[in-house]
């Protein structure tokens, strides 16, 4: 795994090249969820092989991006990102993004559509049933209930955390190489034994959440875009967080650029984390790749 810093507003962000060394390899950029890191991108990385790199960022208040200061939100990230794309040299890039980064990825293809050829959109990048009516605010702090619990716990050694993410309900039995789970867990920990805690700030996080909320900046891309989607949620529970009908709709609008691409026996967590998963993010970005 190759670092790479990246001169961005406020600091230096944090990014890895990982996948195959090939010197004339596609170089994918991948952007991760809202309280992950690049460690998302293991599984995908492995399950590429030799036909792509991957250069996965950390994004801004996170892993070992976390001493950059606000501004937070899309807007911010899709700056950090053009800005990992001229230092790699990449005029045009296939981009892909989980969750948050889904979102993130979508606004770059929107606002920058030069810079991106094709979008490989991961559980992420429309609007989130329930949030076009609610309170935005109101929605996110319930929506996110889970995962902002998770900023103010504590942990006494690595074991510990790794050992909490095992019993999490999305991730409990998935097909999940445990050395990765181990390495996602390491690369998000902070601070000193026996209070360690996760790299992750609650405003980041905040910030981040309410600029989902809104009108997706996916239904106006002009770029090719596949968008996988999961069966279940979050916490492996049967309300997915872009249900297939929403996704093949979105589709159908543009049926000469946009597929929905469902993958089976997954959840929000294991489409990428989880073996199966990342072999069918593989698949969609070598597709994108050699489109």
């Amino acid at each position: 795994m190759q670092r790479i810093e990246v001169e961005v507003e406020g600091g230096r962000l944090a990014a890895f090249r990982m996948g195959s060394e090939r010197a004339d390899a596609p170089v994918v950029l991948a952007i991760h969820g809202i309280t992950s890191s690049s460690r998302t991108w293991l599984a995908t990385a492995r399950a590429l092989g030799d036909r792509a790199a991957l250069v996965a960022v950390d994004l801004r208040g996170r892993a070992d991006s976390r001493e950059l200061p606000p501004p937070f939100g899309l807007d911010a990230h899709v700056r950090d990102m053009v800005a990992v794309l001229d230092q790699l040299g990449l005029e045009r890039a296939v981009v892909t993004g989980h969750s948050l980064g889904a979102y993130i990825a979508a606004r770059l293809g929107h606002r920058h559509p030069e810079r991106v050829s094709r979008l490989v959109l991961v559980d992420g990048g429309l609007i989130i049933p329930g949030s076009r009516e609610a309170d935005p605010e109101q929605f996110m702090e319930a929506f996110l209930a889970a995962t902002l619990a998770r900023l103010h716990m504590t942990f006494a050694d690595l074991d510990a955390y790794v050992a909490w993410w095992e019993a999490h309900p999305a991730l409990a039995g998935a097909d999940i190489a445990p050395a990765d789970l181990r390495e996602y867990a390491a690369h998000d920990l902070v601070g000193e034994p026996p209070e360690l805690h996760t790299s992750i700030g609650s405003r980041v996080v905040r910030e981040d959440g309410l600029d989902v909320v809104g009108d997706p900046d996916a239904e106006r891309l002009t770029r090719p875009a596949v968008l996988l989607c999961a069966p279940r949620g979050m916490v492996d529970d049967p309300h997915p967080m872009q249900p297939l009908d929403l996704v093949r709709d979105w589709a159908a609008e543009a049926p000469d650029r946009r597929r929905a691409v469902p993958v089976p026996d997954v959840n929000h967590y294991t489409i990428v984390l989880g073996a199966s998963g990342a072999r069918a993010v593989a698949a969609a970005i070598v597709e994108a790749t050699a489109g």
